[in-house]
C-alpha cells in the first residue's frame, strides 16, 4: 500500500540545504524556476553554497548581483542566462565533457549535498519522471545525499532512465508552471537552408543520426525529406524530429543498439514536442554517461554527428565554445559525438557553421582569436560544411587542409586567408 504524498512549502524543503551545500539544479527545459526563486529569498541564512548545472533556461533569480557571498555558481556549461555572470566573474565555469559528468558525482571530485530536480506528479506506482531532461540529472539524483522534487503535472512522461520513486525524495514542492520552450524553427534563414542541404548530401539511408542543438541542425532536418530508414540516437532533439518521425523517414530500423528506438539524453523544444514526447514508447531518455559514451555510439552504422562551430581555423582547430576570451557555451557532448561518429562503421562527423557571423565577420579564419577554446582539435575534423560546400580534411596535410577550407569560405574572405596561407605554408 502507497503511502499518501505529502508535499511541503518551498520554504519548508529548502531548509533542507545548509551553508557550504553543494547543490545540483535541474536544467534544460526542467528548470526549477518556482524553487530558484524561493532559494534566492534565503540568501541571508545561506552562505557559500556552490550551485552546479549544465544548461539551464529562464531567470535564476541567485545569480542576482550581490549574492555571491550566498550563491557560488560552479557551471558544467555555459547558457545564457550565465554568460554575463562568468564574463563579470560572479560565475565559474568547468570546462568537461558531457559523457563525463555523471563521473564528477560519482567520484567525488563533485560531490553532490543535494539534488534539485523538476519531475512530473507520481503514477500509481509512487514514480515520478524527470521528463525531458534525464541527462546528467539521473547521475545527480543516484549520488546526492538528499533531493528536493519540485512536482509539476506539466512535465511529460519519458520512457528510460528517468523514472524516480517518491521516497528517494527527501521533499516535495507541488507546483503548476510551464516547461521552458525554444525555438529553433524561426532561425532558420537561406544560409543555414543551404548548410541543410549540404549536409543532406552527406547522409546515407539507414544512417544513425546525432543533432546539435540550433538553427542549423533543424535546417539539416528540414533538407532530410527523401531519405529512408533514418535512426536517431542524440545527446538532444527538438521539434523537427516530429515530421521525420511521423512520415516514416525516422524508423530507426537498421540501429545495431536500441533498434526501432529514438536514443537521446533530454529535448528542448515547443510544447508540442513535450507533449508528443510523453508516455511515447518510440523515445527513450537514458544516461548521459551512456548516451554520449564514443565507445555506445560507435557501436551504432553510419552515425552521423551534425554540430555547429563559432569558428574553424585553416589547420581544422574547432572552436565551439568561446569567442576569444569570452566564454559562450560549453564543451558539451560535441567531441563525445565526433569521436563516437569517426570509430563507427560508415560513420561522418560533420560540424557545420555559416560562413561569416550575421556581423560579416569570416568564420574560416587563419589564427582562431587569441583565447579562444579549441574544443575539437585538427586531427579530429572530418568534414566542415558551410553554405558553399563543404571541406572533407581527413587524411590530408595542413596545406590540403588550407586549400579545401578557403574553398568554402566566403567569396570576400578568400584573397586574405590565401595570403595567410602562403605566408604559413609558402604555398597556394
Amino acid at each position: 500500500m502507497r503511502l499518501p504524498i505529502v508535499y511541503a512549502s518551498p520554504e519548508e524543503a529548502l531548509q533542507i540545504i545548509k551553508s557550504g551545500d553543494r547543490v545540483f539544479i535541474h536544467g534544460s527545459a526542467q528548470t526549477p524556476t518556482n524553487i530558484l526563486r524561493h532559494l534566492s529569498l534565503q540568501s541571508d541564512r545561506l552562505r557559500d553554497v556552490e550551485l552546479v548545472f549544465i544548461s539551464v533556461l529562464g531567470d535564476l533569480y541567485v545569480d542576482q548581483p550581490g549574492m555571491e557571498e550566498s550563491f557560488n555558481i560552479n557551471a558544467l556549461f555555459v547558457s545564457e542566462p550565465i554568460r554575463k555572470d562568468v564574463a563579470e566573474g560572479r560565475a565559474d565555469y568547468v570546462p568537461v565533457f558531457l559523457s563525463e559528468i555523471p563521473e564528477l558525482f560519482k567520484r567525488n571530485v563533485l560531490p553532490l549535498d543535494v539534488a534539485i530536480v523538476q519531475v512530473s506528479p507520481p503514477d500509481k506506482h509512487g514514480y515520478c519522471s524527470m521528463g525531458v531532461s534525464v541527462d546528467v540529472a539521473r547521475s545527480a539524483v543516484n549520488t546526492a545525499k538528499k533531493v528536493i522534487a519540485q512536482v509539476n503535472p506539466n512535465v511529460p512522461r519519458t520512457h528510460g532512465d528517468g523514472l524516480i520513486h517518491t521516497k528517494r525524495f527527501s521533499a516535495m514542492v507541488y507546483c503548476e508552471e510551464p516547461l521552458k520552450e525554444v525555438m529553433f524553427g524561426g532561425k532558420v534563414g537561406e544560409d543555414e537552408l543551404k548548410i541543410g542541404e549540404h549536409v543532406a548530401q552527406l547522409i546515407d539511408d539507414r544512417s544513425t543520426l546525432q543533432m546539435g542543438i540550433g538553427a542549423i541542425p533543424d535546417a539539416v532536418l528540414r533538407c532530410l525529406g527523401n531519405h529512408k530508414d533514418l535512426g536517431v540516437h542524440t545527446e538532444m532533439l527538438s521539434d523537427g524530429i516530429i515530421d521525420l518521425f511521423d512520415r516514416d523517414i525516422v524508423t530507426n530500423k537498421y540501429k545495431s543498439i536500441h533498434p526501432n528506438k529514438i536514443v537521446t539524453g533530454f529535448a528542448l523544444g515547443s510544447r508540442k514536442l513535450y507533449d508528443y514526447i510523453d508516455d511515447n514508447p518510440a523515445f527513450t531518455f537514458l544516461d548521459i554517461d551512456y548516451v554520449n559514451d564514443p565507445h555506445v555510439i560507435r557501436r551504432n552504422p553510419k552515425v552521423v554527428a551534425i554540430n555547429s562551430a563559432i569558428e574553424v581555423d585553416l589547420t581544422g582547430q574547432i572552436c565551439s565554445d568561446s569567442i576569444g576570451t569570452f566564454q559562450f557555451s560549453g564543451v558539451g557532448g560535441q567531441m563525445d559525438f565526433l569521436r563516437g561518429a569517426a570509430l563507427s562503421e560508415g560513420g561522418k562527423p560533420i560540424i557545420a557553421l555559416p560562413s561569416r557571423t550575421k556581423k560579416g565577420e569570416p568564420r574560416i579564419v587563419p589564427f582562431l582569436k587569441q583565447g579562444a577554446g579549441v574544443v575539437a582539435t585538427r586531427a579530429h575534423a572530418h568534414y566542415i560544411v558551410t553554405e558553399y560546400g563543404y571541406a572533407y580534411l581527413y587524411g590530408k596535410n595542413l596545406r590540403q587542409r588550407a586549400k579545401a577550407l578557403i574553398d568554402i569560405a566566403h567569396p570576400d574572405d578568400r584573397e586574405a586567408l590565401e595570403m595567410a596561407c602562403f605566408e604559413r605554408f609558402k604555398v597556394f
